[in-house]
């Protein structure tokens, strides 16, 4: 079985290492591409919450989001229920380039995943979605705090 998880991550390695050649070529880091994937799916998302998802410490967020600020790609609003929070959104400015990124996802997925069938890859991605539940599932438990 270690050697099914080790190819996981592998596999996980690889798929991370060529987008990001790919998305650098855009002029975006994967930090960055990560960030505008995620707002882009979740806009308003609190500043610590796009933290977690980064598996990251919010000040190490903090200066990624500073940096796509400057750039005009994403915009802090404060949270309305809680001032000491910032809500974050993409900016129109970053959605080209958010589409761009898509479309470079969807054209590597292609490359990717050559040689396999639609059954294939739903099966595959219920497989996945499994391991991520036992996962989950297992380390909810110990997050709890006295």
């Amino acid at each position: 079985m270690k050697e099914l998880a080790w190819e996981l991550a592998e596999t996980s390695h690889a798929l991370r290492r060529f987008y990001d050649r790919r998305a650098a070529e855009l002029g975006v880091t994967r930090a960055q591409w990560r960030v505008i994937a995620i707002l882009g799916h979740n806009p308003g998302m609190k500043q610590v919450e796009l933290a977690d998802r980064l598996d990251v410490e919010p000040i190490s967020a903090c200066r990624i989001i500073d940096r796509l600020e400057e750039a005009g790609l994403v915009e802090r609003q404060r949270d309305p229920a809680d001032r000491r929070a910032w809500r974050l959104s993409l900016t129109a400015t970053a959605e080209p380039l958010r589409e761009r990124l898509s479309d470079l996802a969807e054209q590597m997925s292609g490359e990717a995943f050559v040689g396999l069938g639609g059954d294939q890859i739903e099966t595959m991605r219920g497989m996945l979605a499994r391991i991520r539940d036992n996962i989950i599932a297992r380390e909810e438990p110990r997050r709890v705090t006295a």
